[in-house]
């Protein structure tokens, strides 16, 4: 085994300005009953890529900046495994830092796909793979010899000030760069000033902005002159879905932005990565609409409890949404906040409460049901209704996407309030903001996932509670109350009372 080691260690050698033969030369391409039997090796565009690595390392004086646009589905990710592992292992002491849009891209993508290309990689056995780290085994070079996952944060950028490896290299590598904040940028670029020292910065993205520090990577942007840069058109790889990057043509049309960013791997005409683009959220403020009289009051609620987040009790009739304005509650326990609900929906004379039942929120649910209040549960988590999907033909990846969804059909007729709100952090933020403040991508089933509220904190933008309320709305179909079925005073307690379990509601829906 030690002079196996011996003689891979000689090789690597040979790689050390050669990404492409490494790639070739490192994995069991073709061979039979392996994980890459079907495969000879890279891409035609994955091959440019790492064949304009090797032009950059003939002149070391320069860095070597690479910003890449594509579509969906191209092998984005596998390829920045490649450069990673060929990075650490060509050059010994290799320093470098690698992150992406959102934590959770970065965990359960980007650092997934290393783990998989690591697992067949030849010269494993040298390196040690951690939740967070690739570092030499040799134990007196694992802190200088070394790339590391790091979740960006505008407010904590030493990890990205401290790139100094002088005489040796460096890596960068920014998956899904489009959505990483300038100041990210700025940080890394005035940090890779070592002389005599490869660096290598790469960036990868979906282009779903139109501004930014990525974009002014590309032609016509302020540092495309220092860039080299390429996109790829998902319809020119060849293990990509034509049938449904057709569909989506026909969906969407070919010169659509959801067209030019998801498969042709160009910028949009507008900013692309918001679910609900702003503009259609600030026309639906104050939007007149004729009384709703006769559609059902829902309550949608959005539980905060003791966190900086308020919970949110937002009715709406029909296409009114301004007509009862949302309520605000800091710092209530369930008890309080059901007690509040129970208070709207009797004095409204509403149809049903719809309530996110995430975290906490299944005790305002129970209570609720003690309370005879006719409520549904909604689990963001879960699955989307199979009908939706047929009826509109869109997919979502979970509720919470579907309901969004519903919300951003909704908005081109509704009517919401311009209602503003100061966070903890002394932020000013509207309804129109929480609309528009979540991003979208797609996920292996090519349906619309969301962002999470915690990557929405971690770039520094508010949770969107009063939205999410609004959203709850539209979680399941719903029913003209009939008069007089549900009591509205004298309440009695019946712990396990839910005649609105959601197998009733669709019994009862309206079409």
């Amino acid at each position: 085994m030690a002079e196996d080691l011996d003689q891979i260690i000689d090789d690597l050698g040979l790689y050390a300005n050669d990404p492409l033969g490494f790639v070739y030369w490192s994995f069991p391409w073709g061979e039979e009953g392996g994980p890459l039997a079907e495969f000879k090796g890279p891409e035609e565009w994955q091959t440019q890529i790492l064949l304009q690595l090797k032009q950059g390392l003939l002149t070391p004086d320069k860095a070597i900046l690479l910003a890449v646009t594509s579509g969906h589905g191209i092998g984005k990710s596998a390829l920045v495994a490649w450069i990673i592992l060929w990075a650490i292992s060509t050059f010994p002491d290799t320093r470098g830092v690698v992150t992406a849009n959102t934590e959770t891209q970065l965990k359960t993508k980007t650092w997934v796909e290393l783990a998989t290309w690591f697992r067949r990689f030849i010269a494993r056995d040298l390196f040690k793979l951690t939740a967070t780290a690739l570092f030499s085994t040799d134990k007196e070079r694992d802190k200088t010899w070394r790339i590391d996952m790091t979740p960006w944060s505008e407010k904590n950028t030493e990890a990205f000030a401290g790139l100094h490896n002088q005489r040796k290299r460096i890596l960068v590598v920014y998956d899904e760069a489009s959505a990483i904040e300038d100041v990210i940028w700025e940080v890394t670029e005035g940090a890779l000033t070592d002389k005599d020292t490869e660096i290598i910065w790469v960036c990868f993205s979906n282009p779903t902005k139109n501004s930014g520090r990525f974009r002014e990577c590309h032609p016509g942007g302020m540092f495309a002159h220092r860039w080299k840069t390429m996109a790829v058109d998902s319809r020119t790889v060849t293990f990509t879905n034509k049938e449904k990057l057709a569909e989506w043509g026909r969906d969407y049309g070919e010169d659509s932005d959801f067209f030019r960013v998801r498969v042709k791997g160009e910028f949009p005409r507008v900013d692309a990565d918001s679910f609900i683009s702003r503009d259609l959220a600030q026309a639906a403020v104050e939007r007149p609409v004729e009384p709703q009289t006769e559609a059902p009051i829902i309550i949608g609620v959005d539980v905060g409890r003791f966190g900086d987040d308020p919970s949110v009790i937002y009715p709406r009739q029909g296409r009114d949404g301004l007509k009862y304005p949302p309520k605000l509650i800091y710092k209530s326990d369930l008890m309080f906040l059901a007690a509040e609900v129970a208070n709207v929906f009797n004095s409204l004379n509403a149809s049903i409460v719809m309530v996110d039942s995430g975290g906490v929120g299944g005790g305002v649910v129970d209570r609720l049901r003690q309370l005879r209040i006719p409520v549904v549960e909604v689990d963001f988590s879960s699955k989307p209704d199979a009908t939706n999907e047929i009826e509109s033909g869109i997919k979502y990846a979970n509720k919470r996407a579907e309901i969004w969804g519903a919300v951003r059909d909704w908005l081109g007729t509704g009517s919401i309030p311009s209602l503003t709100m100061t966070t903890t952090t002394g932020k000013v933020v509207s309804l129109v903001d929480e609309l528009a403040g979540p991003m979208y991508g797609l996920n292996s089933r090519e349906a619309i996932l969301l962002e999470s509220k915690k990557d929405m904190r971690s770039r520094g933008v508010p949770s969107p509670n009063i939205a999410d309320a609004l959203a709850c709305t539209f979680a399941y179909p719903h029913f003209v109350p009939k008069q007089g079925h549900i009591p509205k005073s004298d309440v009695t307690i019946a712990p396990l009372y839910d005649p609105y379990s959601r197998e009733r509601i669709y019994g009862n829906a309206n079409t």
